[in-house]
């Protein structure tokens, strides 16, 4: 059901009418991708949307690909779109649908047109074609085959579809107005040859539908009652409506429009994502800095931070950019909620407990999260030698607690659910370089209060170097350096971030992180969020990339 005291969207309001007046009984949508690419961003706004307004309505969403255009598609893109919807955790009606499981019922309706002088075999080149067409100031000119008699339409059709003739030579063009305002009624091309084999029917077409001739068909065969795309299909709408008035569909579907999705840093261009794909610029689609799903998984965004930030943005008839920001706000909410907590060194420094035994282990009991009981509890070996970050100690004693609040030479700190310690000398390397801190620790200070005298400046995490676990980290930028790579005369491809992949390898994990399962979120405590990368290897050290920092630095430090 609708959920009360939300506002309600206009397509939403619509689909009230429609139920209240009787237009429609049952509520039908769809989430139609052609496969050709991977879903981004983007497209989850439109799958939330589709499957999320059938649901509130008590009625379906199908699943149907776009598959008209065998040169661009594969069962790869197929797969992983089926893929992407589920862990969406989303669930279509019935099965899987395809374009081209209508194809000889498209066919049959194009010969239809045909024969009742609405559509005809063309001859001229796509040059010729675009020339004829007009411009969107001045209209069309007929072209010398609009008048073909329908029975010679009819035979060429049937040879173009046999293959006996030339990819280029032949269209199907619908007979509409070469004087319409609206140049996607200037007699559009409702089938091209193309000889290619189809992912689903192999060679059996040598034709290939328009995307325009089949989706509204489509819709009207499995009966859907409103669907829904994005602005950039408005002017088409006279099309989808000219198809289902002039063929004898069984159902009359409505076309309606909504502004997609567009962030800033991205680039959701399924051709230009391809290009960063193909070039070798992101290392496949499921890069972890690309805005795809597969992307986003493997980086450990959240499916519920995704659905839980579309479904923030307004569903409007205007397109706009929205801040990254607030994608990102979403994530650390979700995450912050429901990852649990591990701690892991990035950048070890040795740290040794000179008055706590060398062969001593003190295991110490730490929730997994702060505020979630259900999470459990992980068990932390405590030893005399340990690791801690290189960047949370400091030899200059001037440092205020204020500025600094880590371990400063002569000067108290905590380490996370354990002891209080201070930093008493150091030991350096043949090049004058740090390789190791002496410490001393404040007695029955695990979960306790240290004595008055004894202020320790912050807390800082830690491992033990015995039981630690080695790991590589994969550290994220943004991929763009722009916040519109797409918007100027120049290629997106100029404003690529260099540094957007950071790989640091002899990081240190607690134990506990060797039992992480591929695509587990955590917090490393003071860092940031971080899952086991999908592509983890059973034999090599633990892989975590890095889903987002605890907080944003971007603004800080770009500006």
């Amino acid at each position: 059901m609708i959920e009360l005291n939300k506002p309600i969207n206009f397509i939403q309001s619509i689909i009230s009418s429609d139920l209240a007046s009787g237009r429609v009984v049952e509520i039908v949508t769809r989430f139609p991708p052609e496969p050709n690419g991977y879903l981004h961003l983007g497209h989850a706004k439109s799958i939330c949307l589709n499957f999320d307004l059938a649901a509130a309505n008590g009625g379906r969403c199908n699943l149907r690909f776009d598959d008209t255009n065998p040169e661009t598609e594969s069962p790869d893109y197929v797969d992983a779109i089926i893929r992407d919807v589920q862990w969406l955790g989303y669930e279509w009606f019935g099965d899987v649908r395809y374009a081209s499981d209508y194809f000889e019922q498209l066919f049959g309706w194009a010969q239809f047109l045909i024969r009742h002088e609405k559509a005809y075999v063309c001859e001229l080149t796509s040059a010729q074609t675009r020339e004829y067409r007009g411009t969107l100031t001045t209209g069309g000119r007929d072209s010398p085959y609009r008048y073909r008699p329908a029975l010679e339409s009819l035979e060429l059709l049937d040879q173009m579809r046999s293959g006996q003739i030339d990819e280029g030579k032949m269209t199907l063009r619908a007979r509409i107005d070469m004087q319409s305002p609206n140049i996607n009624l200037r007699d559009p091309v409702l089938y091209r040859i193309k000889k290619y084999p189809h992912h689903r029917t192999g060679r059996v077409w040598s034709i290939y539908p328009s995307y325009d001739f089949a989706h509204g068909q489509e819709d009207a065969l499995e009966g859907v009652t409103h669907s829904i795309c994005t602005l950039e299909f408005a002017a088409n709408r006279a099309l989808y409506d000219w198809f289902i008035e002039n063929l004898p569909v069984p159902s009359t579907p409505k076309q309606f429009e909504f502004g997609r999705l567009n962030v800033n840093y991205m680039v959701t261009s399924k051709r230009k994502l391809k290009k960063l794909v193909d070039d070798r610029i992101v290392d496949g689609w499921d890069d972890p800095r690309m805005p795809t799903l597969s992307g986003m998984r493997r980086r450990g965004v959240t499916a519920r931070a995704i659905k839980n930030f579309c479904k923030s943005l307004a569903v409007a008839k205007t397109d706009g950019v929205v801040d990254i920001a607030q994608f990102e706000h979403f994530i650390r909410d979700d995450l912050n909620q429901h990852a649990k907590r591990g701690m892991c060194v990035i950048e070890p420094l040795k740290l040794s407990i000179t008055n706590y035994s060398g062969d001593r282990v003190e295991n110490l009991v730490i929730p997994c999260h702060p505020s979630r009981d259900d999470l459990g509890c992980r068990v932390v070996p405590f030893t005399a030698s340990l690791w801690i970050e290189r960047n949370d100690f400091s030899e200059n004693q001037a440092f205020s607690r204020k500025k600094f609040k880590r371990l400063v030479l002569g000067d108290y700190v905590r380490l996370r659910g354990a002891y209080v310690v201070r930093a008493d000398s150091v030991v350096r390397d043949a090049n004058g370089m740090i390789v190791e801190i002496r410490a001393s620790l404040v007695p029955g200070t695990v979960g306790k209060s240290p004595p008055d005298n004894i202020k320790p400046r912050g807390v800082i995490h830690w491992v033990s170097e015995q039981y630690s676990v080695d790991c590589c980290v994969n550290q994220y930028d943004r991929l763009f350096s722009h916040p519109l790579p797409e918007s100027g005369a120049e290629s997106f491809i100029k404003f690529i971030n260099l540094n957007s992949l950071k790989v640091i390898t002899g990081c240190k994990a607690e134990p506990e992180l060797a039992k992480a399962q591929i695509g587990e979120n955590f917090q490393f405590e003071r860092i940031g969020y971080f899952c086991v990368d999908n592509r983890q290897k059973e034999d090599d050290d633990l892989v975590f990339n890095c889903t987002i920092g605890l907080r944003d630095t971007w603004s800080n430090t770009k500006q």
